[in-house]
Parts: structure tokens; sequence; C-alpha cells
């Protein structure tokens, strides 16, 4: 799993070995049970958020929506990426 440090370097955390086997199992589900699993991960009420990660994150986006809408951001067609990864990308049609 990925953590950030207090220098927001970004660095490995170790995982318990319940949680390797959860993600294990979850990496054995289709593409599509696996995005629904992030999905229910990722909205779950319950979740804390912490607020300097949510600000950084809108940041990021707000960038990244400028650098698009003007130009500058260099963008490539799905058509081009599957294309060029076939095998990484098996069920892409």
């Amino acid at each position: 799993m990925l953590r950030w440090n207090e220098r927001s370097e970004v660095v490995l955390a170790q995982m318990t070995p319940e949680v390797s086997k959860l993600l294990e199992q979850a990496l054995s589900l289709s593409v599509e049970e696996q995005e629904a699993l992030a999905d229910s991960l990722i909205s779950d009420p319950g979740a804390k958020v912490d607020d300097d990660v949510h600000a950084a994150w809108e940041a990021e986006i707000g960038e990244r929506v400028a650098e698009l809408n003007s130009g500058k951001a260099k963008t490539t067609s799905w058509a081009d990426v599957s294309r060029r990864n076939p095998a990484k990308l098996p069920n892409a049609h």
C-alpha cells in the first residue's frame, strides 16, 4: 500500500498477512468486480478524509483540467492506447 510521510514522499507501507490475502483475492476478480470493490471502499461514508490530502487532490485536479482546457496537456486516444498495449489491456474493446 502507498502512504505519504511527513515530507509528502510516497512510501510503501507493510501489509498484514490478512490484508495481503485480501489483496490477492481482490486482484483475482474481474475488472468490473475490482471497480465495484474499489468504488465501495472509496465511497465508504465512515472513512475519514484528511483535509490536507483532499485539498491537495482538488488543487491537482484543477491544474490538470486547466492544462487540458488550455491545450498544454498532450492526450492520447483510447484507440491508440489499446493498440499499443494489448498485453496490458486484454479486455479492451
